[in-house]
């Protein structure tokens, strides 16, 4: 009798290590995509450079003093609005592909599509990388890899946060998510910190590097990723196995519910979050890829210091994605927690950009501060509430449309975050001040467009409930 008491106590024990583990292997899943994707970021300002300032080799033979060091085609004058053609080739690609990705999601096994999804990603990171060694100045090749990498990338978002919503229950969820979705800083930060390395000297293996990591995790999650508890409790001779089986059948029975349509009928909540993540993801994405180049130009710092300094608003950002899921969870409102910091962020954005500048310490306390502000509301609704949502009791148990939702309110967002870069390059000519006083306005619609959508909703849904039955 004891072993038939001590065995069902180990698989419950290993379950819950197991789980540890999933939770641990999505973090560096997704931390491999965004620490591919932040280099563009920092070799920004070594594709073009003050040369005035640069100490140029004895046996150079040069016609051009200004340009000499920079990599032609950014030695023009429009540099920055070809610098935003290559973000809005990677923006673009991954705002129309996320809409489609999650559809795949939902149909494939998630362990290959992600598989597959890193190692094509790691592939095109280091072919735009491989351009420094093989002397391309094609501004068409750079932006096809761009197009390229921004469409595989799509494979991460929908998957990972499927993989957590079905290991993890509703109760801790937004701690839990918020703690787990620093994996998106974490990158940030890794990937400006390994670029920084070798951007002055051979800035091609500022690309390389973070390809072969995020190639090397595809092959990683190969070998080890379990994409649902369902599918380990299958394995355990318990009650529970019967009870995850006629849950998976139950789900399938619904199958049908699935997809964009589904999902926007029956959900609510998906669209009000969808609009207000595409302002929150305009702010932050303009940060992720202008911030160093900012800090660059009007601190005028060197290229790997202003890469490291930028870390600084990822730090925060991992800081603001925990409490936001904290507070979120002790109170039981996402949505006053997302909209009380973006309200904050505003004038916060405001101050770092007149007094950021001032001092060392406090080009640090308002980095840390803003990064909160800004990554806090935009990690809670692109984790919990979208597994929230996803696993809402409308869609009747079906818990592969979580996959659905992640992809409507991420390719919603990816939309802004297209657009914040596009914008940031054809208004900072005009002036930085400019450019956050666009990002003000942004975070404020956030709140808005939220809060705007939900009452509609409301209205609507009163007077349908007032209508009399026929």
């Amino acid at each position: 009798n004891s072993i038939f008491v001590c065995v069902p106590y180990f698989l419950f024990c290993f379950h819950n290590v197991y789980r540890s583990f999933i939770l641990f292997l999505t973090f560096i899943f997704y931390t491999a995509y965004h620490l591919s994707r932040k280099p563009i970021s920092i070799v920004k300002s070594e594709l073009h450079r003050n040369c005035s300032t640069v100490i140029r080799p004895v046996d150079l033979n040069i016609t051009n003093n200004a340009t000499w060091c920079d990599w032609a085609p950014f030695d023009q004058d429009n540099y920055q609005t070809l610098f935003g053609v290559l973000d809005n080739s990677f923006l673009v690609a991954y705002a129309i592909g996320m809409f489609f990705s999650g559809i795949f999601g939902e149909r494939l096994p998630l362990r290959y599509y992600l598989s597959a999804g890193m190692l094509m990603s790691g592939l095109f990171t280091a072919l735009f990388g491989l351009g420094f060694y093989w002397n391309i100045h094609s501004l068409g090749y750079y932006a096809f890899m761009q197009v390229m990498n921004g469409l595989v990338q799509t494979t991460g978002w929908p998957a990972v946060v499927a993989c957590v919503g079905n290991w993890f229950g509703k109760g801790k969820r937004g701690f839990i998510m918020g703690v787990w979705n620093s994996h998106t800083s974490v990158g940030n930060i890794l990937g400006s910190l390994i670029a920084g390395v070798f951007v002055s000297s051979a800035w091609g293996m500022s690309f390389i590097v973070p390809g072969i990591i995020i190639a090397s995790t595809g092959i990683l999650c190969f070998f080890f990723l379990v994409e649902s508890k369902f599918l380990f409790s299958q394995r355990l001779p318990t009650p529970k196995q019967g009870r995850a089986l006629r849950h998976v059948c139950n789900a399938n029975c619904f199958q049908s519910i699935s997809g964009f349509h589904g999902v926007l009928c029956l959900t609510q909540g998906v669209v009000e979050f969808s609009l207000c993540l595409l302002f929150a993801k305009l702010v932050s994405y303009t940060f992720l890829y202008w911030l160093p180049l900012y800090i660059s130009n009007v601190a005028h710092f060197e290229a790997k210091e202003a890469g490291d300094m930028s870390t600084l608003f990822d730090v925060g950002g991992i800081v603001g994605g925990i409490m936001a899921g904290l507070v979120s969870d002790y109170t039981g409102g996402r949505a006053t927690t997302c909209c009380v910091m973006l309200i904050v962020a505003a004038p916060m954005l405001f101050l770092y950009n007149y007094i950021g500048q001032r001092s060392l310490g406090t080009t640090i306390g308002m980095l840390l501060v803003c990064g909160g502000l800004v990554n806090g509301p935009y990690a809670l609704i692109t984790t919990a509430v979208s597994a929230d949502l996803g696993t809402h009791e409308s869609l009747r148990g079906n818990s592969r449309a979580l996959s659905t939702v992640t992809a409507i309110i991420d390719g919603t967002g990816s939309v802004g975050a297209a657009l914040g870069p596009l914008l940031a390059g054809v208004i900072s000519p005009t002036g930085w001040n400019n450019v956050f006083y666009m990002l003000i306005s942004a975070d404020v619609l956030a709140c808005l467009v939220r809060n705007a959508t939900l009452s509609l909703h409301s209205h609507h849904s009163v007077i349908s409930h007032s209508k009399p039955e026929h």
